[in-house]
């Protein structure tokens, strides 16, 4: 897949969201390149579903018995980390960042298998690549009306009276409402009338590790009349994902780089598709991807200042999951 740079996609975008003209585009953490293929010319090996459009490839029989253990990533290292992240934010850097590490994976799934039976709104495969299947909405824009759904907090669905516990944990309802203030703020830089509809609402989602619970808001506003024209400079002026780095984005992004070991491409990055109308776009966690290792899987969660090392680290293996059975 050729890259582009940013101001290429920038412009790509502007040009074919003027002209009508659909597209599928994927841009990394770090919004300093970016894919953008028309859908009329999306290169073999590339599958997407979004709710405008799915061209997923067909599931094939699973390998009997299905493998599929993780490994996760060394305490230690992730340790050192997540104190380098409590350094920056007992400093006032930042006042939330979302760590994440990668798991090795022993499985016998195929990044197939996984884009083609993942249960999720929105999926991404690159054959030889990766495959992501987000549960999580970047933005979505329908008749001028931009959308976010920013995802934070997690629990087990099997824990003790679950639903109250995730909505009454003050770690939680901070750490949400402080992404949630964020989007209403990047929204508000391209939008106008920006307001929550909805508050930390819960959704349950089934895993092959049982189901797990997980909260979400809405932020909308209005778009200015002719946005499909401006469609490449309103999406990287809200890059990053606020939910994937953290608050505030600049400095938070500076944290992130000294503390994750490694670079994190197109995990947690965003991708969507724009059919000359409306957009979909998601935020791309649930993350497998292809490595010199073998297959590895991305995952992580968001750090306060009422972090607990131990408790993060239990989230970041708990959140290392397919949502299909087998």
């Amino acid at each position: 897949m050729h890259l582009y740079t940013r101001n290429e996609c920038i412009d790509l975008m502007n040009r074919w969201g003027g002209e009508g003209r659909p597209f599928l585009f994927a841009v990394p953490f770090d919004a300093g390149s970016g894919w953008v293929v028309p859908a009329d010319a999306v290169p073999e090996g590339v599958f997407f579903q979004v709710p405008l459009e799915s061209r997923m490839p067909d599931a094939v029989p699973l390998p009997e018995p299905v493998e599929f253990r993780a490994e996760p990533p060394d305490f230690e290292a992730y340790c050192r980390a997540f104190a380098c992240v409590q350094s920056h934010l007992m400093r006032g850097d930042s006042y939330l960042l979302n760590l994440c590490f990668p798991s090795r994976l022993e499985t016998n799934l195929s990044l197939r298998d996984f884009a083609a039976r993942a249960v999720s709104p929105y999926k991404l495969l690159v054959d030889g690549e990766f495959a992501c299947f987000s549960p999580e909405a970047f933005v979505t824009v329908r008749g001028g009306v931009m959308r976010s759904f920013p995802m934070k907090g997690t629990i087990r669905a099997d824990v003790p009276d679950a639903e109250r516990r995730l909505l009454e944990d003050e770690k939680e309802r901070r750490e949400h409402a402080t992404i949630v203030d964020l989007l209403r703020n990047d929204l508000a830089m391209v939008c106008e009338g920006v307001h929550v509809p909805r508050f930390r609402y819960v959704e349950e989602v089934e895993t092959s590790r049982g189901a797990i619970l997980q909260t979400s808001s809405e932020v909308c506003g209005c778009l200015p009349e002719g946005w499909q024209g401006r469609l490449g400079d309103v999406l990287f002026r809200l890059l990053p994902a606020g939910s994937v780095s953290g608050a505030p984005k600049e400095w938070t992004v500076r944290a992130i780089r000294e503390a994750e070991p490694y670079e994190r491409g197109f995990y947690t990055g965003v991708f969507g598709f724009f059919d000359g109308e409306s957009l979909d776009s998601a935020v791309a966690i649930r993350f497998v991807e292809a490595s010199v290792e073998g297959l590895v899987y991305r995952s992580g969660g968001g750090i306060t200042v009422l972090s607990d090392a131990e408790e993060e680290y239990r989230e970041l293996i708990d959140k290392v999951y397919v949502p299909f059975a087998f």
